[in-house]
């Protein structure tokens, strides 16, 4: 049921030092949150049971490990909690490390670097944002909690693997209706930011020429009105100056009531429902990790809250997801993330680091904010033989550009008669000067070569899991490395050649200039030395043995 490993473990490739089958074993996983084991078992195996000590359980998601950190012993019994093996992060420090103007993959790749001791983990995601964030003196927990605070997402814990996804969990169709096939649930509900009608007020007291913006009135029995203000600073006046450098106050005006009313809808549409938190103890159809998606049938609402498992619990004893957290919301923090997260690391930014730098880093920042914010909006074109996606009107100002015609789709960061250095065309070529693929699913690729570990890569690497998603292969910079059930590794690379090692390290075969080494050998069936010896068995009704025959 559960593997019990020493706590200096790294590869798992046997099954431990122990198989245990305990009482109760159930895990508890949130999303961006607890991700933690709780056990109980006959204190006759306490001796297994030691603080540091790791559990692997098969789960929906793997085999997953955890760390034994609380124990506690009563009568005849114990009981432990062990904590994913995600938490060892918090005993890797980085002193002072600085991404600048990076995405999500490349900031997690960086800190993972920039630890005190080498770092047991590998790091991904798929989040394209990107910022600049300071980490100084906190550990790899507490900077992996920062990075999902600033870039958002979803934290994939999958023993020494980490990601943060943008989008996680899957769409089962899974449908439940108050009344029917739902009884034994708790429901929180908030309604009061519900909202269905809305008088949005702007800067300086601005109104919408309609006043009022309105959200299907037939939703509710009753109207759900507010008054709302909107902050509007990003509306920058001097971006509607005239050529006397004077602001246009007209189009500056148009400008502030476009904003407000798009801040106004979007409102609406995020307040039309309650939020509401569901608890369901019970096995749950289709419902395989957090993050999937479920449709509720609310007796107030005409329409289906569409909500996400937000914290679940699964038997490993049974092998059953047995309890599922749901809700319409997001939580505005992590939680729990990292329970020792009390002894916070004070942070202190080093003034003493160039001051110039560190201004001019923060200004283009800023101004790199601003332009973002204002890319936010696109405007779209058709002219009859082509359609143009822009991010500025009119078209002779815009500068990002997306141009689709019969030929297939361009795209241009210099404006509509700039160079279109990307494309793909109709018969199905993609021609990108760069292009940068994260999380890349795939049946076949065929293609020239595939290049890892050279000078212009030299972190490349090739891994290869088995069924059950453990490594059993891995191809970098230092050559290829095998790895077998019980420990043993065979590597090929230019510095060994070609080398056998046993499970503790040691050399048990291998090849040195034109000698093949080993430390033992069985030949099964026969063995012939230098083209002029045989050794061949020789069995009879009453013995058997050896015999050795000259070749001719």
């Amino acid at each position: 049921m559960i593997s019990v490993y020493e706590s200096e473990e790294r590869s798992f490739f046997d099954n431990g030092i122990k198989i245990l089958k305990p009482l109760k074993a159930v895990i508890y996983k949130q999303d961006n949150a607890d991700y933690y084991l709780d056990l109980k078992d006959s204190i006759n195996n306490l001796e297994y049971y030691q603080s540091g000590n790791i559990l692997r359980a098969s789960t929906p998601w793997g085999k997953q490990c955890f760390r034994i950190r609380n124990i506690c012993t009563q009568n005849n019994k114990i009981e432990i909690r062990a904590y994913h093996l995600f938490y060892d992060s918090e005993n890797y420090i980085i002193s002072d490390s600085y991404v600048v103007e990076r995405n999500c993959n490349d900031a997690l790749d960086h800190l993972n670097t920039a630890t005190d001791n080498p770092s047991p983990f590998s790091t991904i995601s798929d989040v394209s944002s990107v910022h600049n964030y300071r980490c100084v003196r906190k550990s790899l927990a507490e900077a992996i909690k920062d990075v999902l605070s600033r870039y958002g997402g979803h934290l994939v814990r999958d023993n020494w693997n980490i990601e943060i996804r943008q989008n996680i969990g899957q769409d089962r169709g899974v449908n439940l209706s108050y009344g029917k096939n739902i009884v034994n649930i708790k429901a929180d509900e908030d309604w009061n930011n519900v909202c269905t009608k809305i008088l949005p007020v702007g800067k300086d007291g601005l109104l919408l020429p309609e006043l009022w913006l309105t959200y299907r009135e037939d939703l509710y029995d009753i109207p759900y009105t507010k008054v709302v203000s909107f902050d509007q600073s990003e509306v920058n006046p001097e971006d509607y100056e005239d050529d006397e450098q004077k602001v246009d106050e007209n189009k500056y005006k148009e400008a502030l009531i476009n904003n407000l009313r798009v801040k106004a809808n979007n409102y609406l549409n995020e307040n039309c429902v309650p939020k509401v938190g569901y608890t369901l103890n019970a096995y749950l159809k289709n419902v395989s990790d957090i993050g999937d998606k479920i449709y509720v049938k609310h007796p107030k609402c005409k329409l289906e809250l569409v909500t996400n498992v937000v914290a679940l619990e699964f038997d490993v004893i049974s092998q059953r997801i047995t309890k599922v957290e749901f809700g319409n919301f997001k939580s505005e923090h992590l939680g729990n993330l990292v329970e020792s997260f009390d002894k916070k690391i004070t942070e202190k930014v080093d003034k003493k680091v160039d001051d110039s730098t560190a201004n001019l880093r923060r200004e283009l920042t800023e101004a790199t904010d601003v332009i973002r914010d204002k890319l936010g909006s696109s405007y779209v074109v058709y002219e009859g033989d082509k359609i143009l996606v822009l991010d500025k009107l009119p078209k002779e100002e815009a500068k990002n550009v997306i141009m689709i015609n019969s030929g297939g789709i361009g795209f241009s960061k210099d404006g509509i008669n700039g160079i279109f250095n990307s494309a793909w065309t109709i018969d199905g070529t993609l021609d990108m000067q760069k292009i940068n693929v994260i999380n890349l699913v795939c049946d076949l690729i065929k293609g020239g070569t595939l290049r890892l570990g050279n000078n212009m890569n030299s972190s490349g690497l090739m891994e290869l899991y088995d069924s059950s998603n453990t490594l059993i292969c891995q191809i970098d910079k230092d050559g290829i490395t095998m790895f077998c059930s019980d420990g043993r590794t065979v590597k090929i690379n230019a510095e060994d050649g070609f080398v056998g090692y046993a499970a503790n390290g040691d050399r048990i075969y291998w090849v040195s200039e034109n000698e093949f080494h080993m430390k033992k050998s069985v030949a099964q069936d026969e063995m012939t030395i230098a083209n002029g010896l045989r050794f061949i068995p020789i069995n009879t009704d009453t013995s058997h043995g050896i015999g050795i025959v000259a070749m001719a």
